[in-house]
C-alpha cells in the first residue's frame, strides 16, 4: 500500500475526529477474530477508530507497528489508546484523498 502524504494524513485525522472506535483489542491482544472484524470495519467505512483496551499484551508503540500490517492498512494517527486506519475499498472507494 502506498504511504499517504502529509496533506492526506491530515485530511483523515480531520475526518476520524468525530469517530467513536468501533473495535476495541482486549486481554487477547491482535487476535485473528480481532483482525477479521477490523477488516470488515475497514471494508465497509474505509476509515476507523480501534482502541486498545487496558488489559492488552501489547503497549501502543507495539501496536502502532503490527495492526497496519495485520489488517492491511495504514495508520493515520495514534492517540493515547487509540488508532485510525484507513484502507480505500478497491471496488467503491467512498473517501477522496486530495
Amino acid at each position: 500500500m502506498a504511504s499517504l502524504s502529509p496533506r492526506q494524513r491530515a485530511h483523515l485525522r480531520g475526518l476520524a475526529h468525530h469517530l467513536d472506535p468501533v473495535v476495541h483489542i482486549g486481554k487477547d491482544g491482535i487476535s485473528d477474530a480481532v483482525v477479521a472484524q477490523i477488516r470488515e470495519q475497514l471494508a465497509h467505512h474505509e476509515l476507523i477508530k480501534v482502541k486498545l483496551g487496558e488489559g492488552a499484551p501489547l503497549d501502543r508503540d507495539e501496536t502502532a507497528d503490527k495492526l497496519p500490517v495485520a489488517v492491511e492498512a495504514e495508520l493515520v494517527q495514534n492517540i493515547g489508546r487509540v488508532f485510525v486506519l484507513y484502507r480505500a475499498n478497491p471496488d467503491d472507494p467512498v473517501i477522496e484523498l486530495p
